[in-house]
């Protein structure tokens, strides 16, 4: 009889220990914030799908380097162009619709994880109707050597902006969560 309640707390405890580690509290959790740092570093360095040190090469090195960074663009450029064409209304309409659940079921509803991934996927969002606009003004005017290069990093940019804002907004969101479960209701909730 020993022997089952002792096995029996143990389960207990190893429940309670990953319930620990693994927790639906996203704003307290390292991997969060691992997982946005990830995020935000490589949509800064990955431009149009190539990888911004191409671009650097290129402006430094110039002949086989700037044809290799055209080509990649060229190829990138008609893909994202052909996908939003053939089915950007569709890739919209589920996009709008999982935000919204997630901004509903996040801030409306009170559910930390959606919030944690809305706070993620929203700006990544946008990131993805300027890469779309980009590629479609590339794709018209179709720039070479040191205009090809200036709107890459322009693209890149706005691309590092849209991300301190959203890292920003998250890091005081979760600041801000993570003091409200920690303290009483009346003395930290003023937003409701």
């Amino acid at each position: 009889m020993e022997t089952v309640v002792g096995e029996r707390a143990f389960d207990l405890e190893w429940f309670s220990t990953l319930g620990e580690v693994i927790n639906l509290r996203s704003f307290s959790n390292l991997w969060y914030w691992v997982m946005l740092a990830v995020v935000w570093s490589s949509s800064s360095h990955w431009v149009l799908g190539v990888p911004y040190d191409m671009v650097t090469r290129a402006a430094a090195q110039g002949g086989e380097a700037e044809t290799d960074l055209s080509d990649i663009i060229r190829v990138n450029v008609n893909r994202l162009v052909y996908i939003g064409d053939v089915s950007g209304l569709w890739i919209i309409g589920f996009g709008a619709f999982f935000l919204s659940f997630l901004g509903l079921s996040g801030f409306v509803y009170g559910f930390q994880l959606a919030q944690a991934v809305f706070l993620i996927t929203f700006p990544m969002s946008i990131v993805g109707l300027l890469s779309f606009r980009t590629a479609r003004n590339l794709q018209l005017d179709m720039p070479a050597g040191k205009a090809l290069r200036k709107a890459l990093m322009r693209h890149r940019l706005i691309t590092q902006v849209i991300g301190m804002i959203s890292i920003f907004i998250t890091a005081l969101w979760g600041m801000y969560q993570n003091l409200s479960y920690m303290m009483p209701d009346h003395i930290i909730r003023p937003l409701g």
